[in-house]
C-alpha cells in the first residue's frame, strides 16, 4: 500500500488546481496549504482527499472540489474581524478555512450525525473559534447578524429571511438557479438586505447539489 505525502499532495492542490483557477488571495491560499483537509474526509476516501472531485458525505451531500472552496473563500473576502455565518457544514473543512479566517464562525448542519464529526474534526484541529448547530438553514432563526454569509449547497432561490441575517455592508456567498447551468453569486455590500433591493455580482458558472429542501420543484415536461 502506498503512502501518500499530504503535505506534497496539499502543496499540488494549491498550485495546480486552486491558484489556476484565479484564486490569488494570499490568506485564502495559505489556509489552503496548511489545513489537513485529509482530517476532514472518510477513512474510504482519504486517498482522494486532494483531488478534484466532489467527495461524498452520505445523505446525498458532497464536499466541494478544492477549486470550488478556494473561489467561495476568496469570494467572501472574509477579515479577521469578521463574524461568520455557514449554511452547511459539511465535513467541517470549509468551517475550519472561515474559522482561520474569521474571528467566529456559526454553522448550520441539518444532519445530526455531520454535525457531530465536524465537531470532532474541528476540535481535532483545535478550530476553537467556530460552533456547528443542529439546524435546518430554511427553517432557522435568529437576532444575530453577520458580516458574512457562505452557502455550502446550491439553492433554486434565494431565501429572503438569509439577507436579514446581514449586517449593513455584509455579503452572501450563494449558488443559485437549476442544476447544471447554475450560477454563483455574491450578494449585498450595501445598506439594504432585501432580495429586490441588494446588489447581487455574479461571479462564475458552476453545478453544485442543493441544499435539502432547496431544489426547485420538479418541471412537468410534455
Amino acid at each position: 500500500m502506498t503512502t501518500i505525502d499530504y503535505a506534497k499532495a496539499r502543496e499540488t492542490m494549491v498550485e495546480q488546481q486552486v491558484r489556476p483557477w484565479d484564486v490569488l488571495d494570499p490568506r485564502v491560499l495559505d489556509v489552503l496549504a496548511e489545513l489537513p483537509r485529509e482530517a476532514f474526509v472518510a477513512d474510504a476516501h482519504k486517498n482522494l482527499a486532494y483531488t478534484d472531485l466532489a467527495l461524498p458525505l452520505g445523505h446525498g451531500e458532497f464536499m466541494m472540489k478544492p477549486v470550488m472552496e478556494g473561489r467561495t473563500l476568496q469570494s467572501l473576502g472574509v477579515n479577521p474581524t469578521d463574524d461568520v455565518l455557514e449554511i452547511g457544514t459539511g465535513s467541517g473543512y470549509l468551517t475550519a478555512c472561515l474559522g482561520r479566517l474569521a474571528r467566529e464562525v456559526v454553522s448550520l448542519e441539518i444532519h445530526p450525525d455531520l454535525a457531530a464529526a465536524a465537531r470532532e474534526r474541528l476540535s481535532a484541529q483545535t478550530v476553537l473559534n467556530a460552533q456547528v448547530i443542529d439546524a435546518d438553514a430554511l427553517n432557522y432563526s435568529t437576532d444575530r447578524r453577520f458580516n458574512a454569509i457562505c452557502v455550502t449547497g446550491a439553492v433554486a432561490q434565494i431565501p429572503p429571511q438569509w439577507l436579514q441575517w446581514l449586517q449593513p455592508g455584509g455579503r452572501l456567498f450563494v449558488v443559485r438557479g437549476r442544476s447544471p447551468a447554475m450560477e454563483a453569486v455574491l450578494v449585498g455590500g450595501g445598506e439594504r438586505n432585501e432580495v429586490n433591493a441588494a446588489r447581487i455580482q455574479s461571479l462564475f458558472e458552476t453545478d453544485l447539489s442543493y441544499l435539502q429542501g432547496a431544489a426547485p420543484a420538479p418541471a412537468f415536461e410534455f
